[in-house]
């Protein structure tokens, strides 16, 4: 028995964060250290309940907040009374605020943890606010919606010290896992090219600006909804979920996917910046999304993992099916292409398969062992056993952030559509289309400062 264990405890040293890209070999903390010894922000020991506050109290927000609700919920915010009623109603001991500025000062003392499930344009400086007190934060996907939102945060985690995640759920689960373990034990050889495709948007993109007028319901603040982005009149157009689409708000289909979909392939192939971007789509405005968009990214050699070809589609766009998929077998959202057979999987990283069946048949007679340690439980716990000192949670910052530039890059590459951009990703900088580095770090509002 003994000797097991020390057989192990030698397989868990050769996973290194290398390996996994900034978290996920370090996901399964069994044995959780004090923070006082790591020097975090609040000494928490493990057996004391987090006490966490939420911006966003609806929608997903909701989801994530019901995950953590072992520990204490203690303040609670949203600028929407009708969207955040429900979880209201279930934390009726939480303070309630509108303005997540006040709530952060005013309960500073009475705050371990915050989640951020805002709209995108709000996630970066609300996470910045929290992070600023010394807060851990849990932060929907994308974490922000410009690389240099993603960098900021980057780097503030690492200053002040504190516990993070990024809400890409499927990072915490099986799927991912194997992938990494598979494609490192060269299951289908080296990759060079990986496809993957979404069926959104499935909200209104590649429209104008509304025109005719609305007045603002009693039970949303709109000023606060706006937060950084520039001033408009209200319509009910924007929310609670079509804001998705418009660029001042969200992200597109990259924005509400990609952190899904190129999660595995950003983890398994530990990919890092990309070297060019380049984009082709449907008419491009200046409000909304295009309805239909192909992203073309070019990553350079890793080791001794080659350089790699990463092509998203969406809006109804897809990648040619594979010779290897039998005829009346669905293709699902991602497919590696390796120099010795393709590999398939679900939207979130689930159902790994190598094509055809009869490779994956014979493949199983040879599978490699499990050495990436697994989650307990949510992707949520996962962050909370961070937040008591236990190892970084899979989708820190130092992996969730770098993994956001790369995926906002994609609707930085449509304002420039059909440019092959060459990305400096150390320095933020397009270096052959000055034009475009206007996109890295848009402005915000007056009093919606980083």
């Amino acid at each position: 028995m003994k000797d097991q264990k020390k057989t192990t405890k030698q397989q868990d040293k050769k996973i290194t964060r290398r390996d996994f890209i900034g978290g996920a070999a370090a996901v399964a903390a069994f044995t959780i250290v004090p923070r006082h010894v790591l020097g975090g922000p609040r000494q928490v020991p493990p057996s004391e309940k987090l006490n966490i506050a939420a911006i966003g109290s609806g929608g997903m927000g909701r989801s994530n907040i019901n995950a953590c609700s072992g520990e204490n919920i203690v303040a609670l915010c949203d600028v929407d009374d009708n969207r955040a009623a429900g979880t209201f109603k279930k934390f009726p001991k939480a303070k309630k605020y509108r303005d997540f500025r006040e709530m952060l000062e005013k309960e500073d003392r009475n705050i371990d943890a915050v989640i951020v499930a805002t709209p995108d344009h709000t996630h970066a400086v609300a996470a910045m606010a929290a992070m600023r007190r010394r807060k851990h934060v849990y932060v929907q996907k994308p974490l922000t919606r410009t690389v240099f939102e993603a960098r900021t945060l980057t780097e503030a985690a690492r200053k002040y010290k504190v516990a993070t995640q990024m809400g890409n759920q499927g990072h915490s689960d099986e799927g991912v896992r194997l992938i990494c373990e598979w494609i490192w034990d060269g299951a289908i050889g080296p990759v060079r090219e990986v496809n993957v495709w979404t069926n959104r948007p499935i909200w209104p993109q590649g429209i104008d600006r509304p025109k005719d007028k609305h007045d603002v319901p009693s039970t949303l603040d709109w000023d606060l909804w706006l937060g950084p982005a520039p001033e408009r009149p209200y319509h009910p157009c924007y929310l609670p979920f079509n804001w998705r689409g418009w660029w001042d708000f969200g992200c597109g289909a990259l924005g509400d996917m990609a952190c899904h979909l190129l999660d595995p392939v950003f983890s398994a192939l530990k990919l890092g910046y990309p070297t060019s971007v380049q984009a082709c789509a449907t008419k491009v405005n200046k409000e909304t999304f295009p309805l239909a968009s192909i992203v073309r990214y070019e990553f350079p050699a890793r080791g001794d993992m080659p350089p790699v070809k990463l092509n998203w589609y969406d809006g109804g766009m897809k990648p040619p099916r594979p010779d290897e998929l039998e005829p009346g077998r669905r293709m699902t959202s991602v497919i590696f292409i390796g120099d010795k057979g393709k590999l398939m999987c679900g939207e979130y990283g689930d159902h790994p398969q190598i094509i055809p069946n009869s490779k994956m048949e014979e493949y199983k007679q040879h599978l490699p062992p499990k050495t990436i340690p697994r989650v307990r439980g949510s992707h949520e716990q996962n962050w909370i056993r961070a937040c008591k000192g236990g190892d970084p949670a899979c989708s820190n910052f130092d992996y969730s952030g770098p993994f956001t530039e790369s995926v906002v890059m994609g609707n930085l590459a449509m304002r420039r559509l059909g440019r092959k951009l060459l990305w400096d990703g150390k320095n933020m900088k397009v270096t052959n289309d000055d034009e475009a580095n206007r996109y890295v770090n848009e402005p915000r509002r007056k009093g919606w400062s980083l």
